[in-house]
């Protein structure tokens, strides 16, 4: 459990990170901005744990003896990603509502490919995913509307330390997966 709830929160970040700059950009923040961006980012994150779940329980019959050092170096890169990523500064507040249309849909899959890569890690070593998808979306959820609370009250770059330490957070769990299945 208490990985779960790391790796959630890893996942959040994330989502955090975007609606932080989100928040912070747009001139006024309304319930129907946060109703958007809260709703559809914990969605897709749930949607898409699941979605990559399916794949590793079909990958995991290939890969049968592999599939954790799979997923400790899925967790791994996507953490180097993570970190990667909150250095770079473009695009961080777009001048239009992003928390409509297709940009909306665009940063809901944008912030929730980390969830298909840790719900492929579940199915890969074959944990369960109803649950764990469930508390990533819930979480993702109140990341996202905490994130443009704090957004739109201290700015942006309190997104990009949340980002950061996620990708650490996701890190030192791919670690412990390879530390572990080392013997």
């Amino acid at each position: 459990m208490p990985a779960l709830i790391a790796t959630s929160i890893a996942l959040g970040a994330d989502a955090f990170a975007v609606a932080a700059a989100i928040a912070a950009g747009l001139q006024s923040l309304t319930f129907r901005h946060t109703f958007r961006l809260t709703w559809h980012f914990g969605l897709f994150q749930s949607m898409m744990t699941v979605f990559g779940w399916y794949g590793g329980e079909w990958l995991s019959k290939w890969l049968l003896g592999l599939n954790y050092w799979i997923a400790g170096m899925i967790l791994l890169g996507l953490g180097i990603n993570m970190i990667r990523q909150s250095f770079d500064q473009e695009g961080r507040a777009p001048d239009f509502d992003p928390t409509r249309g297709w940009s909306l849909v665009g940063l809901s899959v944008a912030t929730s490919i980390d969830a298909l890569a840790v719900g492929l890690t579940f199915g890969l070593v074959g944990l369960p995913v109803a649950f764990p998808a469930l508390i990533i979306g819930v979480t993702a959820f109140v990341m996202t509307l905490i994130g443009m609370w704090l957004g739109r009250t201290a700015g942006v770059h309190l997104g990009e330390w949340a980002e950061r330490l996620g990708g650490l957070t996701l890190m030192a769990i791919g670690v412990k997966i390879l530390f572990q299945n080392m013997s």
